[in-house]
Formats: C-alpha cells, sequence, structure tokens
C-alpha cells in the first residue's frame, strides 16, 4: 500500500490527472471484468453487423477518365452483350482421339443446354491444330453472382464420366469465381502465417507467453470487429475484393504495435515498483497518448485516400480507418483492463532463457554502438545516411504504372492452366479498343459514315489488326454506336499503347468528331490502363498534399514544435522514396522473379505508390512519436540534447524493434501471396519499415536532431503551452516545452 501512495506522488508531475486517456484507463483498470465484457460485446456485435448486411461490392471504379466515358455510353445503349464460357477438350497424352471428342462434346452440349440459366450452345469448333475441340456456352443475363457454378459442375462430372480425355471451362466468369477462391485462400494462409510469425516475435519481446499473448489477442480482436464494420459500411462505400487482406495487413501491424507500446510501458513502470494501477496510468499518459497520436496520424494519412476519388481507394480507406480506429479504442479500453486484472500473472509463464533477456537491466550495448557515429559524428552521418537513401530511391524516378492483366494472374489455379492450354490451340494475340459514340437518333446516317471512314483509316494503318474488324453494333433507339478495334498487340506493349493515343488523338476527331452533336470516347483494357495510371499520378499531388499539410499540424499540436514536425515529414519522405525505389528495382526487372515467384510484367501495380505512400506515411509515425517523446521526456528533465536523443532512442529501442519486427513479419508474408498486387504491396511495406526503424530511426533522426540541438524544439510564442502547476520544477530552458500528454 506505501509503494502505491509513494508510486502516485512520484508518478503525479508525469500524468495529467484530467487527461482523457488517463481518465479512461484509470476506469478500465478499476473496473476490469466491465471494460473487458463490454470490449468482448462490441466486437461480437461489430462482426455480427457485417454478417448480417452483407459485403456490398464495387462495381466500379469510379471517374478515371475517358474510359470511364467509354463505359456509360455503352451502357447507356442497353446492349445484350452475355457472358460466355467455353468447354475445353483436349487429350491428357498423345494425339486427340477426334471421334471421341466430338462424342464428349455432345454430351456437353446436351447437358449445358439442359441448364436454366444458359441462353445457347454453339456447334464444337475444332482447333487448327486439330488437337482441342471447344464449346461455346452463353449464359443468360442476371447478376446472380453463383450461375457459373452449376456450369462448373457440369463440366466437372463430364470429366468424371470421360477419364480419358480432360475437360475444362474457361471464361470471364469462371476465372473471376477462382480469382475470388484464390484471394480467399491468400488471407486464410496469410492469417494462418502471421499468428504464428507475430507471436514468436512478441515471445521474443516478452519472454513471458501470456505478455505475448495479449497484444495478438487484441489485434485479431480489432480486425474481427473492423471485417464487420467494413462490411456494413460497404452499404454506403462498395467494398473491393482485397480490403479484408488490406484490413488484416494493416490491423495485426498497428493492433500488436499499439498493445506492444503500452504494455511494455507499463512493464517498465511495474519493474520501478509503482502499483498496477498507477502504471497503467503511467503508461496511458505516455504511451498511450502516443498511439492516440499517432492512430490519428494513420486515420489522417488514410482519409487522404478519398481524394483520389476512385471505388479501389476509398474501400481500402474505409478499411484501414476502420481498423486503425478500432485498435486504438482498444488500447486505451480493454488493454488496461487485461494488465490491471492479469497484475504480475501477465509475465507468467516465463520462457527461461527469452525471459532472462528482457528482463536484464544492465545498459544495453547494440544500439549504443549503432548510435556512436551519429552522436560524434553527426554532420558526416546524415550526410551519408542521406545520400544513401537518396540512391536507393533513385530507380523509383523509372517508374511505370501498369494494370496486371490475365497473363499476371497466378498460374497454379487450374483455371488459368485450362485458359494458357486454351489460347494455345486456339491464339489470340493483341487487343481491342472499343470506340464509343452517342449522338441524337437524326444523327445515326451521319454517325455511320463516319464509323465507316474511321474503319478505313484503321484498315491502312499497321497499328491495327486488318482480320479483327466487327460490324459496329448499334442500340435500338439509334443513339448509340459501338465498334471494336483489334490491334495485333499485347494490351501492355508500347504499341497498343501508341494505337490508343492515335485512334484518341487523330482517328476519332477526325471522323465521329466532325458529327454535330456527338459525343465519343474509346475504352478498353489498354484504355483502362492507361486512364487509371495517369488517374493516379494526377492525384498523387493532391494526396501527398492533403497528408503532409494534416500531419504536419497533427505533429506541431503533439509536440508544440515547428522543428520536430518538418523533421518528421522529410524523414518520412525519405522511407517511402527508399521503398519506391525498392519496389520498382524489384518488379520491373526479372532478377527476383525466382526468389518471390512471380513473372515481372516490367510495371509497378497502378494504384501502389498512391496507397502505399499513405500507409507508410501512417505507420512509420508510430516510431517517430515513441521515439521523439522519450527524447522530449529526457530533455524534460534537464538532460542535454545530445545525451537526450542517445537515452531516447537506447530505451526507446527495444520496443520499437520488436514493433518493427511484427510489422515486417505481416508485411512480409504477404509478399508471398499470389497475386502480383498483394506480392508488391507487402515487400514494399515490409522494407520501408525496416528502413524506417534502422537507418531512419537510429541513424538520420539522431544526427538530425543532434545538429538541430535546442532549435528542435522551437514554435512561436503564441503557440507554446504554459506547464501545469503541478508539474516538476524544470531548468529555464525546459520551461518552453510541453511534455507529450
Amino acid at each position: 500500500m506505501r509503494g502505491q501512495t509513494r508510486s502516485r506522488a512520484d508518478g503525479r508531475a508525469g500524468r495529467a490527472g484530467g487527461q482523457l486517456t488517463v481518465r479512461v484507463a484509470r476506469w478500465s483498470a478499476t473496473h476490469p471484468w466491465r471494460a473487458i465484457g463490454m470490449w468482448v460485446v462490441v466486437v461480437a456485435a461489430c462482426f455480427a453487423l457485417g454478417s448480417f448486411t452483407g459485403t456490398k461490392e464495387s462495381d466500379n471504379e469510379g471517374d478515371i477518365g475517358e474510359v470511364t466515358r467509354a463505359d456509360a455510353i455503352v451502357k447507356s445503349g442497353d446492349f445484350a452483350d452475355p457472358d460466355v464460357e467455353s468447354v475445353l477438350i483436349t487429350p491428357r497424352d498423345g494425339k486427340l482421339d477426334q471421334a471421341e471428342a466430338q462424342q464428349v462434346a455432345k454430351v456437353v452440349t446436351e447437358r449445358m443446354r439442359a441448364l436454366g440459366g444458359v441462353a445457347d450452345v454453339a456447334q464444337p469448333i475444332l482447333a487448327p491444330s486439330k488437337e482441342a475441340l471447344i464449346v461455346r456456352v452463353t449464359l443468360k443475363d442476371g447478376d446472380d453472382e453463383n450461375r457459373v457454378q452449376p456450369l462448373l459442375d457440369t463440366t466437372a462430372k463430364v470429366q468424371q464420366d470421360h477419364p480419358d480425355v480432360r475437360v475444362e471451362q474457361v471464361g470471364g466468369e469462371s476465372i473471376g469465381k477462382a480469382l475470388e477462391e484464390t484471394l480467399g485462400e491468400d488471407f486464410k494462409r496469410a492469417e494462418m502465417f502471421s499468428l504464428p510469425i507475430t507471436l514468436a516475435i512478441l515471445l521474443v519481446a516478452f519472454g513471458a507467453l501470456i505478455a505475448a499473448s495479449v497484444p495478438l489477442v487484441l489485434a485479431l480482436s480489432a480486425v474481427a470487429a473492423a471485417i464487420g464494420l467494413s462490411a456494413a459500411a460497404s452499404q454506403l462505400v462498395p467494398a473491393v475484393d482485397a480490403v479484408n487482406s488490406v484490413i488484416l495487413l494493416i490491423g495485426m501491424a498497428v493492433g500488436v504495435d499499439y498493445s506492444l507500446f503500452y504494455l511494455r510501458r507499463e512493464r517498465e513502470e511495474r519493474a520501478k515498483g509503482r502499483g498496477h494501477v498507477d502504471a497503467v496510468e503511467i503508461a496511458a499518459a505516455t504511451s498511450g497518448h502516443a498511439v492516440v497520436v499517432s492512430g490519428t496520424a494513420v486515420i489522417i494519412s488514410m482519409a487522404g485516400l478519398f481524394l483520389a476519388r476512385d471505388a479501389v481507394f476509398s474501400s481500402f480507406a474505409v478499411g484501414s480507418i476502420l481498423v486503425v480506429a478500432v485498435a486504438v479504442v482498444g488500447s486505451l479500453t480493454v488493454l488496461p483492463a487485461v494488465l490491471a486484472k492479469l497484475g504480475r500473472w501477465v509475465d507468467r509463464p516465463r520462457i527461461p532463457l527469452l525471459w532472462r533477456l528482457t528482463a536484464r537491466n544492465d545498459a544495453p550495448r547494440f544500439w549504443p554502438a549503432v548510435l556512436k557515429p551519429a552522436l560524434k559524428h553527426p554532420v558526416a552521418t546524415l550526410t551519408v545516411s542521406v545520400v544513401a537513401l537518396l540512391a536507393v530511391a533513385a530507380p523509383a524516378l523509372g517508374m511505370t504504372l501498369k494494370f496486371p492483366g490475365t497473363e499476371d494472374l497466378p498460374r497454379d489455379t487450374a483455371v488459368m492452366q485450362a485458359y494458357d492450354r486454351l489460347t494455345a490451340e486456339f491464339p489470340s494475340t493483341g487487343t481491342s479498343h472499343q470506340v464509343a459514340v452517342r449522338a441524337p437518333a437524326d444523327q445515326q446516317a451521319a454517325v455511320q459514315a463516319a464509323v465507316t471512314d474511321l474503319v478505313k483509316r484503321v484498315q491502312s494503318d499497321s497499328l491495327y489488326a486488318q482480320d479483327g474488324l466487327e460490324q459496329p453494333r448499334v442500340s435500338q433507339d439509334r443513339t448509340v454506336t459501338v465498334l471494336e478495334v483489334a490491334t495485333p498487340y499485347e494490351g501492355g506493349s508500347d504499341q497498343a499503347r501508341e494505337s490508343l493515343t492515335k485512334l484518341r488523338k487523330e482517328l476519332m476527331p477526325a471522323t465521329v468528331g466532325q458529327v454535330p452533336g456527338a459525343e465519343y470516347a474509346v475504352g478498353g483494357f489498354v484504355a483502362a490502363d492507361v486512364d487509371y495510371a495517369a488517374h493516379t499520378r494526377s492525384k498523387l499531388p493532391l494526396v501527398i498534399g492533403f497528408v503532409l499539410l494534416l500531419t504536419m499540424i497533427v505533429m506541431i499540436v503533439t509536440f508544440r514544435s515547428v522543428v520536430v514536425a518538418v523533421t518528421a515529414i522529410l524523414l518520412n519522405l525519405l522511407s517511402a522514396g527508399a521503398a519506391y525505389g525498392v519496389v520498382t528495382a524489384v518488379f520491373q526487372n526479372t532478377w527476383a522473379e525466382g526468389l518471390l515467384d512471380f513473372r515481372s510484367n516490367g510495371a509497378v501495380v497502378s494504384w501502389l505508390p498512391l496507397f502505399l505512400f499513405v500507409v507508410l506515411f501512417g505507420l512509420s509515425m508510430d516510431y517517430h512519436v515513441f521515439v521523439v517523446s522519450r527524447i522530449r521526456e529526457a530533455v524534460l528533465r534537464g538532460v542535454p540534447t545530445r545525451q537526450a536523443v542517445a537515452e531516447g532512442i537506447t530505451s526507446s529501442a527495444g520496443v520499437v524493434t520488436s514493433a518493427a519486427a511484427v510489422m515486417i513479419g505481416v508485411f512480409a508474408v504477404f509478399a508471398t501471396l499470389s497475386t502480383l498486387d498483394m506480392k508488391q504491396l507487402g515487400v514494399g511495406l515490409a522494407v520501408a519499415i525496416l528502413i524506417d526503424a534502422t537507418i531512419i530511426r537510429a541513424v538520420v533522426l539522431p544526427a538530425a536532431m543532434i545538429l538541430l540541438g535546442d532549435a528542435n524544439w522551437w514554435a512561436p510564442k503564441w503557440f507554446r503551452r504554459t506547464p501545469p502547476k503541478h508539474a516538476v520544477t524544470q531548468a529555464p530552458e525546459e520551461r518552453e516545452l510541453t511534455p507529450v500528454g
């Protein structure tokens, strides 16, 4: 009892009694079962809400340029454009027995025609090589997500009845279904591998099973609640397929980190002899406040994605904001309750060797050695490290943005293997541009004449396929005309892009552009690729400006220092640039294909740079706020800047290293997933956090702060906060500083 009284007196200067984080922590610590019960109910309710509402999936990508206008024109024509599935019959080995193949095709035709969702089944077509037979099945119009399943079941039954040949189904619907299943399996794999990796790192960090399990359980509960809330929110902001993967990735990273910061500080205070409630209060006033600040920074960064006016980014923003908000609330409410209830049991059962390592009280040796260059030679250290980071970032200057195409999908699925066999037997090179024209019905004759002129120009140009032109389609009300213009080049090639540019800039204005009142646009895969990359580039400065401005405001308000805020911005830009450079060097080249099991398409996924920037900028604030807060605590005690930097970084190095290791482990798991976009995201985030937690925080930050000295804490006089009356006596030069929290 005396120890608790003494600890309250000793800790009073370090926490404000009216601070919200402290009040919440105190209530939770003194009413643990209520706080824990409320958290369980809230998480269960959130998850149940998502299950009840279901997920509304996005069916558009927002306004991303001319391709969006082309799609709108085509949709306004109300064309019948049914989906088509192909049943491919090939030999398992040797030559195709054509008689047997024809018999199998007859069975496929009869069974497919008997299905209610099938509109037509075409006659079988023999491949030019005579080694494959294809049956095309046209589906009836409908929005049923599972309408392709009866066809897949029928194909599988035919295959079972005729094992001597290979019977496979390929089409847009079946590929989409297989991709959705692959993403689901990836999500399960990421969850399965990230949990033991995170637990192993936390065991090393704490040396005790319960202490290691608490952050993991809280992070998982935050992910579960956020997935439910995200499903409910999708009714307002439709979700994309990858949003749950993003929630898991961000939720595990920040959820574990926030709990880790809090738990380590509470443990540190208990080691000083403070009681459980006092230790929790001090942790709330310091680490808890840092969690609020860093969580706010992450949420602000993610909110910047809304400015992109894109369905993918909006979905990612909603999922990320929700999981970060839930993780912050959990670390401030249920975590103090759990720690107060467990007491010293949080350090049980102990892992003998690991416990001895984590419980050592002697001064660390590794981090002082790492800091020595920055402490002794700050100018040289800062110069060399910044130049090195700029060199790593240099490849980003040649970054190319591109949509992943069908050729970039993972080939370990049966449907993609069937797709490759289909394209091998029925080769179809190149891609098509979709020309869409809308004009008043009385201008139909003029439109037809212009389209005929366009066809003649296309047929005389080597950029376009001479045998790929189809008859233009005209809507029933005669207001919309659609023409497919084929090229002999792959969709991601420079020639395909050149053909799109010529079609848009020269051929269309010279033909249909001359029709009075005509509205026209060019769509298709190449157009979507080009327009989305341009859209991302145009929105990136706006998003960056928004994130930088609001993050700087948060940092200035938190630390009451303009210099600290500007330094944080510059350091985060360095780490983001380095991450861009690494992603570009790895994925735009082929040298890492075997290492990471991918096939390079010579580009970075179009949405990655913008999303990577906001995620990195938000997450890196975790470390920056935590480290600078510890440095500031030392400065407030009258410690000189150089010593305060050394003390703040060495005292926080263990928890920052553990938190970074958790993030890197979780992100690295995503680098092993099937899809190219998740691989690039995982590599980019893992590399960025590694650079941020090592070179930035242990080399560049200390060198910069030592050089700045007292200027680190500069702010206009009107903005400086007067220290509270109950604060501990400070040196004159400290009175303009205010502790975080």
